[in-house]
């Protein structure tokens, strides 16, 4: 007998064919109001879920007494009461490696983009402004030979540390739970304690998940450890970040930029002070955003969640502890 699963997700036809020959689907196109209501009426019948960008707590969860399995189209869970859903033995999947390479792209193309001041300088050309060759009041800073610190050596840092390493000539310094031999043996990386890699980093690039012991992990006694001509990468979670904190760095000059992909509240709000300064890029959380790895991520999650449905152990599972 097939399933119930609740789409909070627009797959492609593939996907939602494959997903329809497992399981009686209901799709929420958009999670707006109307949207909401739909997925509320929809969660008492529902065995599966299946989406994003959705915080499921346990006001939501409560609709679904029937729930098995809930499948994550991303690598981040804080959008997740993982102890409410272990608890109710719901099982939580995430979609990791397939996004790894594709998200170390673009906190490379951050690291380039803020050192050379890509955008500022690109606006300069888009607004008429370029009058004559550019003189050292917009020039920007190497990275090539740079010194890269990653704080969070998980899949995405190392494969930030390999673009920096062979691509650019890079001295790698990392900190992380605890040191990782592999990855200094590789790129001839070196671990250092958080305070030491903020103080030596031409480029301070964060890879590492939200949690209770990362929230606010960079705050104004972080920024001001690191040297006026460094810049700030962030590709993990905007709360990892003390953003007020960030703002005066970058005003002050503490810092000499920021490339930022991901921020406190998303979108991010028009009148943000982040916007106001030209030593910033700031993207719209695009890490994964490419044809081929978000569908990548979906057909991952797919896989999840009809594993999971069919009572054997997904290849991604977030809370093992959940296990029927």
């Amino acid at each position: 007998m097939k399933k119930h699963v609740v789409l909070y997700k627009k797959l492609s036809d593939a996907l939602m064919q494959r997903l329809e020959e497992h399981a009686h689907v209901t799709l929420i196109e958009k999670l707006d109001d109307q949207g909401m209501q739909q997925l509320r009426a929809a969660l008492p019948q529902a065995q599966g879920l299946l989406g994003a960008s959705l915080k499921l707590d346990a006001a939501l969860l409560d609709l679904a007494p029937q729930l098995e399995a809930v499948a994550s189209v991303s690598v981040g869970v804080d959008n997740y009461d993982i102890n409410y859903l272990s608890e109710r033995k719901i099982l939580l999947t995430n979609t990791p490696d397939v996004l790894t390479e594709t998200t170390a792209d673009t906190g490379f193309a951050l690291i380039l983009a803020s050192a050379r001041r890509v955008v500022e300088l690109a606006n300069l050309v888009r607004n008429g402004n370029w009058k004559k060759n550019i003189g050292p009041e917009h020039f920007g800073t190497d990275v090539h030979g740079k010194t890269l610190g990653i704080i969070g050596m998980g899949r995405i840092g190392e494969a930030l540390a390999q673009r920096g390493h062979f691509g650019f000539g890079m001295p790698v310094i990392y900190h992380s739970n605890s040191p990782k031999p592999a990855v200094e043996a590789r790129f001839n990386a070196q671990y250092r304690s958080l305070d030491e890699l903020l103080q030596q980093a031409d480029f301070v690039c964060l890879t590492l998940p939200l949690t209770p012991q990362t929230e606010n992990l960079m705050g104004a006694e972080q920024f001001a450890l690191m040297r006026p001509e460094s810049i700030f990468i962030n590709i993990s979670r905007g709360k990892v970040v003390d953003e007020p904190a960030l703002i005066n760095a970058l005003q002050q000059g503490q810092i000499r930029g920021a490339g930022l992909d991901v921020f406190v509240r998303e979108p991010l709000e028009p009148t943000s002070p982040l916007l106001q300064l030209d030593n910033v890029v700031a993207t719209p959380h695009m890490g994964s955003a490419t044809f081929e790895t978000r569908e990548a991520m979906a057909r991952c999650a797919v896989d999840n969640l009809l594993a999971a449905l069919a009572g054997t152990r997904p290849a991604n599972l977030v809370n093992p502890q959940a296990l029927r």
